[in-house]
């Protein structure tokens, strides 16, 4: 016999190998029946998530003026209650609200677009004067013989400037197409902004209806939280914004700067509401405008800026923000970063209010325990007192009794300081409040 012969004789069916049941081979091959409801779901699954992406980033300019209202509406609600208190409805209040940051808003863009015309015109009026100035620097210096005309007809017949003025003409459109979009978001900011302000009441007991009574104190006691620290910050900034201004004017107005009203305004709004580069973006327009009128004034508004905001930071803004917004100031610099990488403009100008909002609602809800005896903390409070000498050997001392005292300490909380004794967290801060 061949090896093939012999291969092909192993291959087939063997005599004594028992009858193999065809019905096991279509059961393994068989789908398995939960297979396609699965498959089914998981396309569903993903088909909804592929909508609610397309629909969020569809929405995202809404929501986003949304939340814009719903922080102004919380930051203009004290007025509302205060005025709604004594007997004016709630509407009839929200609108005066409205309108007094309407005259304020159109007063500062007034004050401030007459000062940006003024200056305009007078560079226009000017400009002949500047540049026979450069002109004759510029031969003085390099030997040349440059004119005034010579110079005119070259710029105005340059391929730059004409091409400047065609993209200018051509970029009208989607200039104006831009502020027209600008005036309906800020149109849509503030209907939704009167409505919350003026149906809050309404708005809680709308929300609460569909909770059950425990959430209903939680809600109603965050809304009290988000309310007071918005509120609190849009007061102690617009309080801290009105004597900036005046202080600011002042000394414009005794330095004879021009327009020092609108300077003055302008240094009080922006270095309030401009989180992180305000106070350089404020004290930047009138230093400039002083160097127009006397180099050392520019030198003086400097030095007057520089002084107010060390005065601000330590003296003025923590009796001001201590019962309203008392935020660490790393804290705040790092809310404003992470509500600018997150949303823009609008993050940067709510992160402050929202990251209070958030530290008050944590503080009131989180349970806070007394400092345990450190013994590091009690060596470092000799060694700033001014003692020498046995500072390593009171530290290891006050290591052990403290271990002896935790170790023998009823109720589990070990080495527990009396309110006393230093280090101890005083009784009101055992409980963050609003």
């Amino acid at each position: 016999m061949s090896v093939t012969d012999e291969i092909s004789s192993h291959d087939g069916p063997r005599p004594d190998d028992p009858p193999r049941d065809r019905s096991d081979d279509r059961r393994e091959a068989r789908m398995p029946r939960w297979l396609p409801r699965a498959m089914v779901l998981a396309l569903a699954l993903v088909a909804c998530f592929q909508l609610a992406t397309w629909g969020f980033h569809q929405l995202i300019g809404l929501l986003l003026n949304v939340l814009i209202a719903f922080f102004l509406a919380l930051a203009i609600e004290p007025a509302v209650d205060w005025m709604a208190g004594r007997g004016m409805r709630r509407g009839l209040a929200t609108g005066l609200v409205f309108l007094a940051i309407l005259v304020a808003t159109v007063g500062f863009v007034t004050l401030l677009g007459s000062m940006l015309a003024g200056q305009i015109a007078t560079m226009v009026e000017e400009f002949p004067q500047y540049l026979d100035s450069v002109i004759s620097w510029t031969n003085s210096t390099f030997h040349t013989h440059l004119s005034r005309v010579q110079v005119q007809n070259n710029l105005l017949n340059s391929d730059w400037l004409q091409k400047y003025v065609q993209d200018s003409a051509n970029n009208v459109l989607a200039v104006s197409a831009q502020v027209l979009g600008g005036l309906f978001n800020l149109l849509t900011v503030a209907l939704f902004s009167f409505y919350f302000a003026a149906d809050g009441p309404r708005l809680r007991r709308a929300l609460c209806s569909v909770l059950p009574p425990r959430r209903q104190a939680e809600v109603l006691r965050a809304w009290e939280i988000a309310v007071a620290k918005t509120g609190g910050y849009l007061y102690s900034r617009g309080l801290m914004a009105l004597i900036s201004g005046v202080a600011h004017y002042v000394l414009l107005e005794i330095l004879g700067v021009p327009y020092a009203p609108a300077l003055g305004m302008w240094v009080g709004l922006i270095s309030q509401f401009v989180p992180t580069i305000g106070t350089y973006m404020a004290g930047a327009l009138p230093i400039l405008i002083a160097f127009t009128v006397n180099p050392w004034y520019a030198l003086w508004v400097f030095g007057f800026v520089v002084v107010y905001q060390q005065f601000e930071n330590y003296l003025l803004q923590p009796r001001i923000t201590a019962r309203t917004v008392d935020i660490h100031p790393a804290v705040a610099f790092g809310s404003v970063i992470a509500g600018t990488a997150l949303m823009g403009a609008v993050g940067a100008l709510i992160a402050i209010p929202a990251t209070a909002t958030l530290q008050a609602f944590l503080g009131a809800y989180v349970k806070r325990y007394e400092v345990t005896a450190d013994p590091r903390s009690r060596f470092r409070a000799r060694r700033r007192g001014g003692a020498t000498g046995g500072g390593a050997d009171d530290a290891a001392g006050s290591a052990g009794s403290a271990g002896e005292s935790g170790a023998g300490a009823p109720g589990g909380e070990e080495g527990a300081v009396p309110s006393g004794e230093e280090g101890a967290v005083p009784s009101g801060a055992r409980r963050g409040g609003a």
